[in-house]
């Protein structure tokens, strides 16, 4: 049965009119790693190790710096990776920190579907706790395009089978997240936004943004990594934890009520999320530009047949 996740009631260059040729992506495989590059410079890695909690993306390299917008270890909390799906309060287990015997996403071994005009990588993950039957399996689907040299697109949908009946309790420790290196952060000097008009974590934070961004100077390059939620989530749009040290997240778990929300085994949830690594940096106009023609499927990353 398909379920929402959960209904809550709260009161420039990357846009270029003219066509270009598309980059070239291709893929390697390494040990525990995907290695996306984009015409021949690494882009990204799908990383999906054994001697962690959940898999993620790191690093996320700027078109035009050369560097990664995001921390691969989060400063002041360790367990925080680039870009990852992970969550606590999960029928006692927590799959976003402390030990893996506490929780893990088991990585069955990711499969790259396409290279070419972009990659597509697909990712099946159990859900284990030790002690406790596995709550969760997921299949996750990761697109990647660069059809501009100074724009880099992730789209992640994820599928969240439930195997068993499942609570899931308020946290602040849930769903798909971002963090930013420091020098783009707000208390590195950087910029944090949201699609309603919001700045910095005292005017982002709780916000029903579509969107949030973080854009900053990265070795004299003006960068920015924007974060997405597509209007397919049920009770969309979600409000965004934001702290100004560099996170984001998209997540309603934060302002459940105590008891949580319940699902039975067999229930589906999809998440979809796109991840937008631009240069130059903030440009509200033409983000939300993208937003809008993603939303109507103008720009199609993914094929949902």
């Amino acid at each position: 049965m398909k379920r929402c996740l959960v209904t809550l009631s709260l009161a420039g260059c990357f846009l270029l009119a003219v066509p270009i040729e598309a980059c070239n992506l291709t893929t390697t495989l390494e040990d525990e790693r995907i290695d996306v590059f984009v015409d021949g410079v690494l882009f990204t890695s799908y990383r999906f190790p054994s001697n962690w909690k959940f898999p993620y993306l790191w690093p996320i390299i700027g078109p035009a710096s050369g560097e990664s917008l995001t921390i691969e270890e989060g400063i002041g909390h360790p367990h925080h990776r680039s870009l990852y799906l992970a969550c606590d309060q999960v029928n006692g287990c927590n799959f976003w920190q402390e030990g893996i015997d506490r929780g893990r996403q088991v990585s069955l071994g990711p499969q790259v579907l396409e290279q070419g005009a972009r990659v597509v990588i697909q990712d099946r993950c159990d859900w284990v706790c030790s002690g406790r039957p596995s709550p969760i399996r997921d299949t996750r689907t990761i697109i990647i395009s660069a059809p501009e040299k100074c724009a880099r697109w992730i789209e992640c949908i994820f599928d969240i089978e439930f195997k068993v009946d499942t609570t899931i309790l308020p946290s602040n420790h849930a769903l798909f997240s971002a963090e930013v290196i420091p020098e783009i952060s707000v208390r590195g000097g950087g910029m944090l936004t949201d699609s309603l008009g919001g700045e910095r974590e005292a005017e982002t934070f709780g916000s029903r943004a579509e969107w949030c961004d973080y854009s900053g100077n990265i070795n004299g390059h003006d960068e920015g990594l924007t974060l997405y939620q597509h209007p397919s989530l049920c009770g969309y749009p979600w409000p965004f934890f934001t702290r100004d040290y560099g996170f984001m997240s998209p997540t309603p778990m934060y302002w459940l009520p105590p008891q949580g929300v319940q699902y039975r085994q067999g229930d589906h949830v999809t998440l979809r999320f796109l991840v937008l690594v631009h240069s130059p940096g903030a440009d509200k106009p033409a983000i939300e530009a993208f937003y809008q023609k993603w939303k109507k499927s103008e720009i199609k990353l993914f094929s949902d047949q």
